[in-house]
């Protein structure tokens, strides 16, 4: 059996009903996992868990409740008998220059991205460690971004709340094994992709003067990426089916950069 067969792992993709966190849900389950997509987008979620076919599931949940994620952990075990693997995806982008920042942008963004791992962090450790609801430890991937590790403008308070996600896990990863959990926390980090969120933040960066066409904020991103394209969903998935699988068995409390050298 090779080291990245996830058969019989039980999964919660977070944020799994578009973008990466789509891509992620499938290569998971491509990989023999059984994979509950967790999204505020109800009907999306159940859409691609359908398409990835029987022992596959969706559940509503808001990463900013504590509430929604006491009920989607107990909803995913129920469903699957267990978990073994949290994937904290879910994430916002909103893009602006720090003299014009939002109040409610910003504290948007903390809520999603910081809160939402944080609380996510929680139910899972809680969850997987012994005597939790499902007790037999396991792994927890957070989404983190190559905008944790370098300074590109426009994207300030999204990066500080990645470089958050970053600590968060190796924080999250000392905790777990100085008390015994047997679950391991990794992060990865990200290079842009071309999915909504990433397109879309090629658009605000020539809304905001950055750039002067969208296209002129790819060809950037793709002049500071050493491997010279701009990154695919999968390499992404990919990553994390690596940091969920037992070919990283002793990789614990690490970010991966999956971003093509842009942030070395």
């Amino acid at each position: 059996m090779s080291a990245f067969d996830l058969t019989g792992r039980r999964v919660l993709v977070t944020g799994g009903a578009q973008g990466l966190g789509e891509g992620m849900a499938r290569a998971l389950a491509e990989a023999g996992a059984s994979v509950v997509i967790g999204d505020l987008q109800a009907e999306r979620a159940a859409a691609v868990a359908a398409e990835l076919g029987a022992g596959h599931g969706s559940v509503h949940l808001d990463v900013t409740s504590e509430d929604s994620w006491s009920a989607a952990v107990d909803a995913t075990i129920t469903r699957l008998g267990g978990l073994d693997v949290l994937v904290n995806n879910a994430g916002v982008e909103i893009t602006g220059l720090l003299t014009e920042i939002s109040v409610d942008d910003v504290r948007r963004q903390l809520d999603v991205n910081v809160l939402g791992t944080a609380l996510g962090l929680k139910h899972g450790l809680r969850a997987m460690r012994p005597g939790g609801a499902a007790g037999s430890g396991g792994a927890i991937v957070n989404v983190a971004s190559v905008a944790a590790t370098i300074a590109f403008p426009g994207i300030a308070i999204y990066s500080a709340t990645k470089s958050a996600i970053d600590r968060m896990t190796r924080v999250a990863a000392m905790e777990s094994g100085k008390l015994g959990y047997g679950v391991r926390v990794n992060c990865i980090y990200p290079g842009l992709v071309p999915t909504e969120m990433g397109t879309g933040l090629a658009v605000d960066m020539a809304k905001i003067g950055l750039f002067e066409s969208p296209e002129q904020a790819v060809e950037a991103v793709v002049g500071l990426t050493p491997s010279g394209r701009l990154g695919e969903v999968r390499d992404m998935a990919d990553g994390v089916v690596f940091l969920a699988s037992d070919a990283a068995r002793f990789v614990n409390g690490a970010g991966l950069p999956v971003d093509g050298g842009m942030g070395m």
